[in-house]
C-alpha cells in the first residue's frame, strides 16, 4: 500500500509540473501541450474507436510475438545451458546474430516476409529471443553441482536419447527449470520492455492499426496531444504487462517471491 501511495505522489507532481511548465507559454502549447489536452486527445481517440482498434492491433503482436520468442528461447537456453557438446555448435552462432539491432533487419523482414502480420510478428519474436536465451543458457549453467551430484546419486536422470532425438528428462523438469527460473523471469521482464519497443517500429511501415501506426500518423497531422497519449499508452502497457507477469509468476511460484521487499 505504501509503495501505490508513494508511487502516485510522485505521479501527481511530475503532471502538474508538467501542467505548469506548459501553460508557462515558453514552449508554445501546441508542440508540448498539457496533461490536460492529452488526455482530451485520449478521450477523442476512444470515441472514434480509434483507441480500441490500436489496443487491440498491438496487444495482440506483443504477445504473439513475445510468447514465440520466449519459448524458442527458454528450449534453446536449456539445451546449450546443459548439453555441452550442442552448446559448442549452437551458441557461437547466436552470439553472432545477437549483437544486431533488431530494428535493422526490419527492412529485411518485409522483403522476406511483405509488410503483414507475419514480419511484424517475428521482429518481435527475433528481439526478445536473445535476452530470454541468455538468461536461460546463464540460469542453467549456474545450478550448483551439488545438487545435480544429489538427484544423480537419487536415481534422477537428464537428458537421455531415444531414436537419436535428446529427449528431457526428469532432471530437467525438476532441478534445472526450477533452478533457472530466477534467470529465467529476469529475461522474461527484458524481453516485454523488448518486446513493445519492437511493436511500435514494427507498425511504422506498413501498417493499419496499433499505437506505433498512431503515433506515425498522428505525427504527419501535427498532433502532438495524440502522439503523447499513444506514447503513455505504450509505456502504461509495457508497465502493466511487466506488472502481470511478476505478480503470475509469484503466484504460481511463491518461492521466487523470497526476499522481494
Amino acid at each position: 500500500m505504501k509503495q501505490i501511495v508513494r508511487a502516485s505522489i510522485s505521479i501527481v507532481v511530475f503532471l502538474i509540473a508538467w501542467e505548469i511548465i506548459a501553460r508557462t507559454g515558453f514552449i508554445h502549447i501546441s508542440l508540448f501541450p498539457p496533461p490536460t489536452r492529452v488526455a482530451e486527445a485520449f478521450v477523442e481517440m476512444a470515441r472514434s474507436g480509434e483507441l480500441a482498434r490500436d489496443l487491440r492491433a498491438s496487444l495482440w503482436r506483443a504477445v504473439i510475438g513475445f510468447v514465440l520468442g520466449s519459448g524458442v528461447a527458454i528450449a534453446t537456453g536449456l539445451v546449450t545451458g546443459r548439453i555441452e557438446a550442442l552448446n559448442n555448435y549452437l551458441s557461437p552462432l547466436i552470439q553472432l546474430f545477437r549483437p544486431l539491432p533488431p530494428v535493422a533487419i526490419i527492412p529485411l523482414i518485409i522483403v522476406w516476409f511483405g509488410i503483414g502480420e507475419v514480419s511484424k510478428v517475428f521482429s518481435i519474436a527475433f528481439a526478445v529471443f536473445f535476452p530470454v536465451w541468455v538468461n536461460t543458457h546463464i540460469g542453467a549453467r549456474e545450478i550448483p553441482v551439488m545438487f545435480l551430484w544429489s538427484v544423480y546419486s537419487l536415481g534422477v536422470r537428464g537428458f537421455t536419447v531415444l531414436w537419436k532425438v535428446i529427449v528431457p528428462g526428469a532432471l530437467l523438469w525438476r532441478v534445472i527449470l526450477p533452478g533457472a527460473l530466477p534467470f529465467i523471469v529476469a529475461g522474461f521482464r527484458t524481453g516485454i520492455a523488448i518486446a513493445f519497443i519492437m511493436v511500435f517500429v514494427s507498425e511504422l511501415a506498413g501498417a493499419s492499426a496499433g499505437i506505433g501506426y498512431q503515433i506515425s500518423v498522428s505525427h504527419l497531422a501535427y498532433r502532438v496531444d495524440r502522439m503523447i497519449a499513444a506514447l503513455i499508452l505504450l509505456g502504461v502497457l509495457g508497465a502493466g504487462a511487466d506488472l502481470l507477469l511478476t505478480r503470475l509468476i509469484w503466484f504460481t511460484c511463491p518461492w521466487l517471491k523470497l526476499g522481494q521487499k
